[in-house]
């Protein structure tokens, strides 16, 4: 393979947060869209939970099937079909047509996502691979930080299309720099499906995907009512609460790496800490929730502990995925979504009866139960090690 230009990580990096401002972008702009197809806010809903509903279900299994294509060509083709599907977004006059170019790059979110992780490991020593993981993870929480503001300030002081075009430009970006540097990538030795689908039989894998999804739901059931908690617990304008949606956002950039060096020393250790941690923040977050101050610092030391269960969460899960990296990305993202939407769901439900105060006992729960199934698997995991040495 020949010299990797060290702005290619940086790319991969950049092709995530495209996808990901494509993704969740939309969250800002569903009122615009709604007025420009004189349609409901439930139908419109549809174009948020229609694409994370195919991540969930196609994830693992379009991984597998790209399993032995060029990495290059996987790529390429994801960031093209984002371009594309941002510039449909920015000119269709039906809304029929959006729909359907929201579940298509949505099938190829888990796939570019699987893949880029994997690339990026591989593009430098097995000693860097942690730190060059990170920075693609960075992706995600500066698309957070800015794609998802910029989307919405973009229509709201511009227009619609431009919003749209502004995702589309990102992706081409992405593509060119990926056509330009990355090398070509085949698969010298296709895995079977049935070795990767293989993972699958290992009960401590189970183990991992169940604090995934607990850990993801501990995050977003709360998360999910930020801005409303802020409203009716901190009583903050509509001002305030934006200032502190790009600060928790900013800080999730700096957090990303912190985690990604507390792994880089020590995986198992730092995914024990991290429920923990959550935990103890959501409860100054009950106890000072109500003071303006207070919940400023806190929510720059929530928005760090937040950008850590991503990176945590696929780092625990790819350790018994070992034999099959890319699939097993491919599971991460799928049951962190699958977590998200129980996470959403069940504060949801726990509003309309006790109310968006009480909503930190939810993420508390959660949090404590990813401790649970963490100290579980760890405890199975020594035993196996402790059975193996006496059988030898």
């Amino acid at each position: 393979m020949k010299k990797i230009n060290p702005l290619l990580i940086i790319i991969l990096a950049l092709g995530v947060f495209g996808i990901i401002t494509t993704e969740m972008g939309i969250i800002g702009v569903l009122p615009q869209i709604t007025q420009k197809f004189n349609i409901s806010t439930s139908q419109t809903g549809w174009l948020v939970s229609i694409f994370a509903l195919v991540v969930a279900i196609s994830g693992p299994f379009l991984t597998l099937l790209a399993s032995g294509i060029n990495r290059k060509v996987i790529l390429l083709t994801a960031v093209l079909i984002f371009a594309i599907s941002n510039v449909v977004y920015a000119y269709t006059t039906m809304f029929e047509v959006m729909l359907i170019f929201r579940i298509i790059p949505a099938i190829f979110h888990p796939v570019f996502f699987s893949v880029a992780l994997v690339t990026a490991a591989q593009l430098v020593p097995p000693e860097k691979s942690t730190k060059a993981v990170t920075k693609v993870f960075a992706g995600i929480t500066v698309g957070f930080a800015f794609g998802v503001p910029l989307t919405s300030y973009l229509a709201d002081k511009i227009s619609l299309e431009v919003a749209f075009l502004f995702g589309a430009v990102v992706s081409i970006i992405a593509f060119l720099g990926i056509l330009a540097w990355l090398p070509s990538m085949p698969v010298k030795e296709k895995m079977s499906y049935g070795k990767q689908l293989g993972i699958l039989r290992k009960p401590l894998l189970w183990l991992n995907i169940v604090t995934v999804i607990f850990i993801f739901a501990a995050m977003f059931s709360v998360y999910s009512y930020f801005a409303e908690y802020l409203g009716q617990v901190t009583h903050m304008n509509g001002s305030w609460i934006s200032i502190m949606l790009m600060a928790f956002g900013i800080v999730m950039i700096f957090g990303n790496f912190l985690f990604g060096g507390l792994l880089h020393k020590s995986i198992p250790k730092t995914v024990i800490m991290f429920p923990l941690l959550y935990a103890v923040t959501y409860l100054f977050v009950y106890y000072l929730g109500s003071y303006f101050i207070p919940m400023v610092i806190i929510i720059i030391i929530w928005g760090a502990v937040h950008s850590g269960g991503l990176i945590v969460s696929q780092a625990w899960l790819t350790t018994e995925a070992k034999e099959a990296p890319e699939f097993g990305n491919s599971l991460f993202i799928s049951f962190s979504n699958l977590g998200i939407t129980i996470g959403t769901a069940i504060g949801g439900w726990f509003i309309s009866r006790s109310g968006i105060h009480e909503l930190l006992w939810i993420g508390i729960i959660f949090s404590l139960l990813a401790f649970l199934s963490i100290i579980i698997k760890i405890k199975i995991s020594n035993l196996n090690v402790t059975e193996a040495k006496l059988g030898d």
